[in-house]
């Protein structure tokens, strides 16, 4: 096989189970005595009162019903009727990664964090790249580290590059140290499904298999024109590589700053013209300060204010407006939407004016600028804020939904009701008249009329 010439030792370290793992440590720390969620079938995600929502994270017992990690709440229920949820906690989230990459900067500077719960390390200056049984040591001795000082379990995996790092700390799990050096690629990596490698999407490993590439090792014996003619030059080119091992991606200690920052609903009903002034513009509002808040806190100012929206046939639409001048300020980001969801939606030719409906609302900010001298790292947690967002949202269509089976329920109630009172009323009337004739009484007001019987009623 072919590999790259560098000559680097790379950690790749990634929490077993991250946010269940933390949900546990928090539910031990505030219920002393309480049964912990990592070894029970047990899960985060959804609304726990409701059963509603997606799985984002599961137990080791979890995993062996069957649960997975992004199926409805109610599937997972299904397959384990006895699994605990818990809602996510995405404050003490950021804690526990906090404490994490203050252990794993004791190891070295050099440490890029990809997400809240995993970091690439590059040990280059401090591990002969030879030294091997170096390596695995102080793999144990982070492990070990994390364990002691906060309670749950790390992966690691060395290579000496990222991308091998990262596929060996995806190896058997919880706990565990893996290797995969560039020659161990033929024995670990290549019998893999083609869809476990590393940067090969869903889409991607559908087309592959399309065409008889079923795991990594055939990927990788694959002529890589063939994958450029699948997957276009540089995507196949990328693959043929990465099926090889070949990397040369450096460890930065810093994320690459973001070319945009935006944000995004999915309403829980739609918006048209008729609730677009109560519906639409507040979701404006709010989008525009939460855009506005990440610019301040990266030190970031922006030129370029987006809007976009997704209509109720999915279908997705956006308008730009260039700026005189950069800014953070949410009152000119919001100024600026509502502009453009004038030009967009409003106008005598805009989706209003076609009858559409929007089912989602966006607002974002590009052409960025540093504000200030010092470089700023994008905030690390933004993700999390997005699955806190989602999950907000989530609960106002449940809400929304919730609403209107009561109104539902409240409209048959009343239909039966009505229907129960005519029914005692047609009962009467045929009891009556079935007693002295047909018409002694009739439906109506100013109809109803006593039937002459003979009889003297005075």
């Amino acid at each position: 096989m072919k590999t790259d010439t560098i000559t680097r030792v790379i950690f790749h370290v990634d929490v077993n189970s991250a946010f269940l793992s933390w949900s546990a440590l928090k539910r031990l720390r505030d219920e002393p005595g309480s049964v912990d969620l990592r070894t029970i079938p047990s899960a985060v995600g959804g609304d726990v009162k409701t059963r509603h929502g997606i799985i984002t994270a599961k137990s080791i017992p979890a995993k062996a019903y069957g649960v997975q990690t992004g199926e409805p709440v109610v599937k997972a229920l299904q397959k384990c009727p006895q699994l605990v949820t818990v809602p996510p906690d995405f404050e003490t989230y950021r804690a526990y990664s906090h404490s994490l990459m203050e252990i794993l900067l004791r190891y070295t500077p050099v440490l890029q964090q990809m997400s809240v719960d995993e970091a690439f390390l590059d040990l280059s200056d401090r591990l002969d790249p030879e030294d091997r049984a170096g390596a695995l040591a102080l793999a144990a001795e982070i492990r070990e580290t994390v364990s002691r000082e906060l309670g749950f379990t790390v992966n690691v995996g060395i290579s000496s590059n990222k991308l091998l790092a990262k596929m060996a700390s995806d190896f058997k799990k919880p706990d565990r140290t893996h290797t995969l050096y560039p020659e161990e690629v033929p024995e670990k990596m290549w019998p893999l499904p083609i869809d476990s490698l590393y940067g090969c999407g869903k889409s991607t490993a559908q087309r592959l298999q399309l065409i008889g590439i079923h795991t990594i090792g055939e990927a990788a014996s694959t002529e890589v024109t063939v994958l450029q003619s699948l997957l276009g030059d540089r995507a196949g080119a990328h693959l043929w590589r990465s099926a090889n091992g070949i990397s040369t991606s450096a460890v930065h200690p810093e994320r690459e700053q973001a070319k945009s920052v935006s944000n995004e609903r999915t309403l829980a009903e739609d918006v048209d013209r008729n609730n677009y002034e109560t519906k639409g513009i507040p979701v404006i509002r709010r989008l525009s300060e939460k855009v506005a808040s990440r610019l301040q806190k990266s030190g970031l100012t922006g030129r370029t204010v987006t809007f976009q929206v997704k209509t109720s046939d999915f279908q997705r639409y956006s308008r730009q407006l260039v700026l005189p001048e950069d800014t953070d300020q949410a009152g000119k980001i919001e100024e600026a939407a509502l502009e453009l969801a004038d030009r967009l939606l409003r106008a005598s030719d805009g989706l209003f004016a076609d009858g559409a409906g929007v089912r989602l609302i966006g607002v974002g900010v590009s052409k960025l600028t540093e504000k200030k001298e010092q470089v700023h790292q994008m905030d690390l947690f933004e993700w999390a804020d997005r699955q806190e967002e989602e999950e907000a949202q989530r609960r106002e269509q449940e809400a929304a939904r919730r609403q209107k089976e009561e109104a539902q329920r409240r409209r048959e109630e009343a239909a039966a009701r009505k229907k129960e009172k005519q029914d005692r009323l047609d009962a009467m009337l045929a009891k009556v008249n079935s007693r002295y004739g047909s018409g002694t009484l009739e439906r109506g007001a100013g109809k109803n009329k006593e039937k002459d019987t003979g009889e003297n009623t005075g």
